[in-house]
């Protein structure tokens, strides 16, 4: 008779406790989504013969919807902006010079590789994981942005780069898919300094 008493309150204890897990609110899939997130970590330029290269640090984490976008065949298009700045305090800034580094990321599914294409130099590599295609991305090491003669030498500038997942890049049959559930565009903050000789 203890030991049925005992198994009874122990019934209504797991009872008690299933009864308020089924009143906290759940919404389906939270746990799993992950909107992602750009963000560049340093960066900086060096002059070179007179040409000035710039080395920076991006992090990109893909969104849930763009990497099941990613398996099942769209290539991604990133862009790296960059644009050197006039800094005036009497008027709005003057951008004096612009560059887009445009790169392509995409899964083949019979290798099992993902490939990164340069869209401007055509040059391109290949990746056993998707972390190791995203740490290449994000590693940008002596990209050549202007040539010095071009900039005004006693002038101060200031450099400003972005990255972005441009989604208008999908080939248009597959705007249609799934994937369009919600917007996963994703960009980065600006990041700006002041550019040293």
């Amino acid at each position: 008779m203890r030991f049925l008493r005992s198994e009874i309150r122990g019934w209504c204890g797991c009872a008690a406790v299933l009864a308020a897990l089924s009143l906290t609110p759940c919404r389906p899939g939270a746990a799993q989504e992950d909107p992602g997130r750009f963000d560049v970590r340093t960066a900086g330029v060096t002059l070179t013969s007179g040409v000035y290269y710039l080395d920076a640090w991006v992090e990109y984490r893909l969104s849930t919807d763009a990497r099941d976008a990613l398996d099942a065949g769209v290539p991604l298009t990133f862009d790296l902006d960059v644009e050197f700045i006039d800094p005036r305090w009497y008027w709005t800034d003057e951008t004096v010079g612009r560059l887009t580094q445009s790169y392509q990321l995409q899964f083949h599914a019979l290798s099992e590789r993902y490939i990164v294409l340069n869209l401007n130099s055509e040059e391109q590599n290949t990746f056993a994981t998707l972390f190791s295609a995203l740490n290449f991305l994000g590693r940008i090491g002596e990209l050549p942005l202007i040539d010095a003669a071009l900039l005004n030498p006693n002038n101060v500038y200031d450099i400003r780069i972005r990255t972005l997942l441009r989604v208008e890049a999908v080939p248009d049959p597959w705007g249609f898919l799934a994937f369009w559930r919600r917007d996963w565009s994703l960009r980065s903050e600006w990041y700006r300094w002041r550019m040293q000789d």
